[in-house]
């Protein structure tokens, strides 16, 4: 056995049991990929892959246990690499961040800023997605931390940790009738056109959910999963925003000048957590230690390092 198979069975099983799409990835033909998993099975003696003919229906149950010791073998390998790399290059390599737009906009260039002083060898690597595709990212190596608000507490291959917590905020105009209220209720919210984040975003669950349990439903007249989008269409007069409380931060409020008016919402739709995430059992190097410091004074070294073990629970924090 070989580690080719091993990233072959990987990749069909990501690639939902699809040969074709699976050796598109790996750069190789399908007839390449069939052949070295049935060798793999041969030489397990038990069938990976129950078939139609030609065709992976699905995964059996030894199969399971395979992908399982496959995934562990793979990542120790990806930690060998690390390992060698933390000791061999002096603090240098690349940075791989997987993470949401608000976090990338508007939290990472500080701590990014920072890192970069600390380790100038190092380069970033940011990849965004939505949470959903920040966990994936993970998972699958293409990043070894993770910053979102959704999702990433949902991966049981993830250690995730509390970073930082906010509150949505009402963006409208200084024109509108609710600019001159200090404390917005549901009920004025749902009776305006709304401008919020797309439903997998930025804490966009907890609006629903209060909506919903106060049996009303919002107005929505678009979706984004970018803040300045929102705000931009709140200044063209298409109706109020609903956006995270750190994206508003450096805009001027109404009686300093500024064109909007800004009203916190945290006393409907309650406290928001984002967090930070690893890959479970993944050997992380020093300048991803001291970017996850450099994220939330929460978060040091001997903390991250404890959770990676298990040993630490949110209540710690």
């Amino acid at each position: 056995m070989n580690l080719h198979q091993f990233r072959f069975v990987q990749e069909a099983v990501r690639r939902n049991l699809n040969l074709t799409e699976a050796a598109k990835a790996m750069h190789t033909s399908q007839p390449g990929v069939s052949k070295a998993i049935i060798e793999l099975e041969d030489e397990l003696g038990v069938d990976i892959f129950a078939r139609h003919g030609k065709r992976l229906k699905r995964v059996t149950e030894p199969g399971q246990h395979v992908l399982a010791s496959i995934e562990i073998i793979m990542r120790e390998l990806g930690n060998l690499k690390r390992i060698g790399e933390q000791f061999s290059a002096q603090d240098s390599g690349t940075l791989s961040i997987a993470t949401t737009h608000t976090q990338a906009r508007y939290v990472l260039p500080v701590p990014v800023a920072k890192l970069r002083a600390a380790y100038p060898k190092v380069n970033i690597s940011l990849h965004q997605g939505s949470p959903d595709q920040v966990a994936r990212m993970l998972i699958d190596e293409v990043a070894e931390i993770g910053i979102a608000t959704e999702s990433l507490s949902g991966y049981a291959e993830l250690v995730t940790l509390p970073c930082y917590e906010w509150q949505h905020v009402l963006v409208l105009s200084n024109e509108h009738p609710l600019a001159r209220k200090e404390r917005i209720t549901l009920e004025d919210i749902a009776h305006e056109p709304l401008i919020t984040y797309h439903p997998s975003y930025t804490g966009r669950t907890k609006i629903d959910h209060a909506f919903a349990q106060r049996k009303l439903t919002p107005r929505v007249a678009l979706e984004a999963i970018d803040s300045d989008v929102i705000t931009t269409y709140v200044r063209l007069g298409l109706g109020i925003g609903i956006v995270a409380e750190v994206a508003v931060r450096d805009l001027k409020p109404m009686d300093a000048g500024g064109d909007l008016a800004i009203r916190p919402l945290g006393h409907l739709f309650g406290q928001n957590v984002t967090r930070v995430a690893f890959k479970r059992g993944a050997y992380l190097r020093n300048f991803v230690y001291k970017f996850a410091e450099l994220l939330s004074d929460r978060l040091d070294r001997t903390l991250v390092a404890r959770a990676m073990t298990g040993q630490v629970n949110d209540y710690e924090l």
